[in-house]
């Protein structure tokens, strides 16, 4: 019993000194920040972050933040740039180098290397007073106070400060630049974020013969056996000219079963939803999905700019495309 109160109060102490260092850099956010914003923005060339041990860990998941956010960046490791990784680097490039104390000795020994070919350089350190950071055009401050390590030791607080501090960057930059969701479904193509962010209505809607449609004045009894042939539960129903009059779905069949309608007396217009919600064939799938979410509804029609149906999804359609 002991034992189980005491993980969950080291677990406790050490979310809670981690938040502290989280906190604690809303303080540094100065003009350092800004000027590295600046050079990353006004640089042609990529953000090449560096790190060694637990540091370079956390200069991976910057430079790839970076990367799928709008910003060309990739991680060299420091190590290997002073065997030949070097040549991997332009002086159109900015360099960013995390250190902790700032005097990590595979990062200084290509100091002179990056100073003499001109490349712009970002320190991202515990120690502003650092050769590191002083070596800089911009230092941004991720010093803590204590690590979470009862020993103040491992690297705990420091390195989660160093990652939010990476976050806060890309992410100030992806705003500057004007970063669209679109922009970042193109950086995930494989994933359900691009099927979410770049799938569109036209490639999921059943068109031509497969859209079940009826026109005005049909018999509801009629317009089911539309429905039942076409499978989606649901049919537009039709203005003379061919015009979205309304759309008649399974919720308005069980409406209409409640009010005890004779289904061979009855006629479309008599229970159908006017109009209807519609979308159209270029409107991005995840919007479609949002406005049946919203509406508690399960199928759409979709129209085309004269307000004729050309096409209509459904819920399955949707989950068949990964896009729910």
């Amino acid at each position: 019993m002991n034992q189980t109160r005491d993980l969950i109060q080291s677990a406790q102490r050490t979310i809670g000194l981690e938040m502290k260092a989280v906190e604690g850099l809303l303080e540094h956010i100065n003009a350092d920040f800004v000027r590295a914003c600046e050079m990353i923005l006004a640089s042609s060339g990529r953000v090449v972050v560096m790190g060694m041990g637990k540091s370079g860990h956390i200069g991976r998941k910057i430079a790839a933040t970076l990367a799928s956010t709008g910003t060309p960046a990739f991680f060299v490791h420091p190590a290997e740039a002073s065997h030949g990784d070097m040549g991997m680097i332009t002086p159109a490039d900015i360099v960013l180098a995390l250190s902790n104390s700032g005097t990590t000795a595979e990062i200084l020994t290509l100091l002179p290397l990056i100073k003499r070919l001109g490349i712009g350089l970002i320190s991202l350190t515990g120690n502003p007073g650092s050769t590191l950071a002083q070596a800089a055009e911009a230092n941004l401050d991720a010093r803590v106070q204590n690590e979470a390590c009862p020993l103040n030791l491992a690297p705990t607080s420091s390195t989660t400060a160093a990652l939010v501090l990476g976050d806060a960057l890309a992410v100030a930059l992806l705003e500057a630049r004007g970063f669209t969701a679109e922009d970042f479904a193109f950086s995930h193509p494989g994933g359900a974020l691009g099927r979410r962010l770049l799938l569109k209505v036209e490639q999921l809607m059943h068109s031509g013969a497969s859209l079940p449609s009826v026109r005005r004045g049909t018999p509801l009894k009629e317009a089911l056996l539309e429905m039942s042939r076409k499978g989606l539960g649901m049919t537009a129903v039709l203005e003379g000219d061919g015009s979205l009059a309304g759309v008649f779905t399974d919720g308005d069949l069980r409406r209409a079963l409640d009010r005890n309608l004779d289904v061979h007396a009855t006629i479309i217009d008599e229970v159908m939803t006017v109009h209807g919600k519609s979308v159209t064939p270029d409107m991005l799938a995840a919007q479609a999905l949002k406005i049946m979410e919203d509406h508690k509804i399960g199928a759409l029609v979709v129209i085309n700019e004269r307000n004729h149906p050309v096409g209509a999804v459904n819920m399955h359609d949707f989950l068949r495309a990964g896009v729910v």
